[in-house]
């Protein structure tokens, strides 16, 4: 099954993008063909998908009636686009810039959930086109590829000249997993493979392809580091989330969310290398301490935006020193887990270093931001920030918290 591609003349490269930092250089056009004014936030107003850009720095929100786009960093809402014909399924950043993956919602009349519209919100008009016979489950951008995801089938293309580079095939994936790196100098991918709980690892620029068998059970999330050399995943069991070295194989460690059986809503490791933070069902948000050092590299801990590509090469042969660091704040253990290895596994496990209870119910997820923070975004409309003790751990505290999707929010702050 091959796509189909449309592609609008004079189609320009990413580098060249506007930044979202100045809303006011925005056009003031609505950019769809079937346009409404804002109208007030309501019930009818229905949250349909959430997704963090590259940096964690923003957040994109798609709705019953368009898409809005917030800054996480004193939060506000940046800009919004509103139209009759229905709303987005998906809504893919390309870190701050005003190229756009949209996917319609099941009942967008205009923008149907079999095609993705890559648009230039600068230029106000769609750049690129893609047509595919059955529903697209997830799109991911990098600075130079495409990369779309159907339910047994992933296309990668160049975002120059929108040719196809690669297409695989996958187990079935209807959540549409898939995680990239975002290096300039680095392209590595994260895949389901063809058989349940297998993932595949693919490195284009070392024409390299790994094969994980990560877990037993189906995966149901997973997340790269942005140079794409360090790998977290989750199974549908929800209980035990693993890391991995991409150029290996290799397990380096495994933590335990809980005894009990969850879904894994999010998983995302810090810049640093340093924490993972994972929500799930079960309404609390975890963060565990990494036992992964990567080797001689302090400029790997701060993130690199892609109008800025260089970056220190890693040595790829030795990339991470899985000991733990001497100063390395240490996950809880089980009081009895000096009995490891005659009590059963669960004794000897690693369990979170901080948590934030949430309200059940509703489907959150979670990443990192400035010093020392935990953003939060929950499908009922709601934003967190809380704030980790990286020596003592413990329960996080909240900081902040928005009501996103009401014309009225009001934020609240906690000492």
């Amino acid at each position: 099954m091959m796509s189909s591609t449309v592609t609008s003349p004079g189609i320009h490269p990413p580098m060249r993008i506007a930044s979202l930092e100045a809303p006011q250089s925005w056009p003031p056009t609505i950019p769809f063909s079937q346009p409404e004014p804002e109208s007030d936030d309501g019930n009818e107003n229905e949250l349909l998908s959430v997704s963090w850009n590259q940096d964690y720095g923003c957040f994109a929100v798609g709705t019953s009636n368009g898409f809005r786009i917030f800054n996480c960093d004193s939060f506000k809402e940046t800009f919004r686009r509103d139209l009759r014909s229905g709303g987005f399924g998906i809504v893919e950043m390309l870190f701050r810039s005003n190229i756009l993956a949209l996917v319609g919602g099941e009942t967008n009349i205009q923008y149907p959930p079999n095609k993705v519209i890559i648009w230039d919100d600068h230029q106000s008009r769609c750049i690129a086109e893609f047509s595919f016979k059955f529903n697209v489950r997830c799109v991911k951008l990098r600075q130079d590829r495409i990369v779309i995801v159907l339910e047994n089938r992933i296309y990668v293309h160049d975002f120059k000249d929108l040719k196809l580079l690669h297409q695989m095939e996958t187990i079935s994936n209807p959540k549409g997993l898939c995680c990239l790196s975002h290096h300039s100098n680095t392209f590595v991918m994260a895949c389901p493979g063809l058989r349940r709980g297998e993932i595949r690892i693919e490195h284009f620029g070392l024409n390299v392809t790994k094969q994980i068998n990560a877990h037993d059970s189906r995966i149901s999330c997973m997340s790269l580091t942005l140079d794409g050399l360090l790998l977290a995943t989750a199974s549908s069991k929800g209980t035990l989330i693993r890391i991995f070295n991409t150029m290996d194989g290799t397990r380096l460690q495994e933590v335990r969310r809980g005894l009990d059986k969850a879904d894994i809503y999010s998983i995302a490791l810090s810049p640093n290398v340093q924490w993972l933070v994972v929500s799930s069902d079960k309404g609390t948000v975890h963060v565990f301490s990494l036992r992964v050092r990567v080797g001689g590299e302090e400029s790997s801990t701060q993130i690199v935006p892609f109008q800025s590509p260089a970056i220190v090469q890693q040595n790829s042969s030795t990339p991470f020193d899985p000991l733990s660091s001497p100063t390395a704040a240490a996950n809880a253990n089980s009081s009895l887990y000096f009995m490891r290895g005659v009590l059963p596994k669960y004794f000897s496990s690693e369990w979170s270093f901080a948590q934030f209870h949430l309200p059940e119910g509703t489907r959150y997820t979670a990443a990192f931001g400035l010093h020392n923070s935990i953003l939060i975004v929950g499908m009922d409309g709601s934003f967190y920030k809380c704030t980790l003790d990286p020596v003592n751990g413990g329960q996080m505290s909240q900081k902040e918290y928005v009501r996103f999707l009401k014309s009225d929010s009001q934020r609240c702050a906690t000492r």
